[in-house]
C-alpha cells in the first residue's frame, strides 16, 4: 500500500528532495555558506559497519499510481521553490523601500 502525502514523514525522505532543490538554488546564487567543521572523534561508525552488501538491492516495479504520485510531488516541489523565491523577492523589496510612518 502506498503512503499518501499526509502519511509521509521526514523519516521516509519526503522533505529531502525539496530541501536539496532549494539548497541547490540558494547555493547557485551564493546564499549558502557551506563551511562545515567536523571533529572526527564525534563521527564514529558502529563496530558492525565494516562491510557493505556484495550485490545491489533488487529493482522495484513501479506502478502507474506511483508515477502519478511522484509527478504530483514534483509539481508541489516546483511550487514550493517558487514560493521561496517570491518570499525572497518580497523581502528584498521591503528591505529596499524607505520606511513609512503612520
Amino acid at each position: 500500500m502506498e503512503d499518501s502525502p499526509r502519511e509521509a514523514s521526514s523519516a521516509d525522505g519526503t522533505w529531502e528532495q525539496p530541501l536539496q532543490r532549494i539548497q541547490a538554488e540558494e547555493d547557485a546564487v551564493g546564499d549558502i555558506d557551506w563551511d562545515i567543521s567536523v571533529d572526527s572523534t564525534t563521527v564514529r561508525a558502529h563496530h558492525r559497519a565494516a562491510g557493505a552488501r556484495n550485490a545491489p538491492p533488487p529493482l522495484k516495479r513501479v506502478s502507474a499510481q506511483t508515477v502519478r504520485t511522484d509527478r504530483i510531488w514534483a509539481d508541489l516541489i516546483d511550487l514550493l521553490a517558487e514560493v521561496v523565491r517570491e518570499v525572497k523577492r518580497s523581502a528584498a523589496r521591503v528591505a529596499a523601500s524607505p520606511p513609512s510612518f503612520t
